[in-house]
């Protein structure tokens, strides 16, 4: 595969948003994967060859410290759809953190299959996280809020 080719494609996953692509072009395969804190990774591979990692050996293995848990409430999603924090674009967001919330509340909008759900506080308490981006798909069970 062309080296531009491969340049664009970087490019491409960069400026976009994606997380990874994968293309096959006769018999090569090439698949670019963004991680949030990183450059974009490059993978190569014919058939029967090892792929190669851009960056370093892929064997090397990356330790991190546990991030600490939150505590409280966690409120999770009832369905799959898309997360909006208040009504309408203009609007100002149902919550912030540091409010407080009575059971009953409305915390969000979830978008499924061009229905708007109100999403409501299961518990009385203080909103100390907002655990999804404005916009951003959710799934079934995913934590949304955590309220303390």
């Amino acid at each position: 595969m062309d080296l531009r080719k491969l340049k664009k494609l970087i490019d491409l996953v960069q400026e976009s948003g994606i997380g990874e692509i994968e293309i096959t072009e006769g018999e090569e395969k090439v698949r670019i994967s963004r991680q949030s804190s990183a450059p974009a990774q490059m993978i190569m591979a014919a058939p029967g060859v090892q792929p190669l990692v851009a960056g370093g050996p892929a064997s090397t293995p990356v330790a991190a410290a546990p991030a600490p848990q939150p505590t409280g409430h966690t409120l999770k999603s009832p369905m799959v759809g898309t997360f909006y924090r208040a009504p309408s674009p203009g609007s100002p967001p149902f919550v912030e953190i540091g409010q407080a919330v009575s059971k009953g509340q409305t915390l969000c909008i979830i978008e499924a299959m061009k229905l708007l759900n109100e999403i409501e506080s299961d518990v009385a308490g203080t909103v100390k996280a907002i655990l999804v981006e404005n916009g951003q798909p959710v799934e079934y069970g995913q934590p949304l809020f955590l309220i303390d």
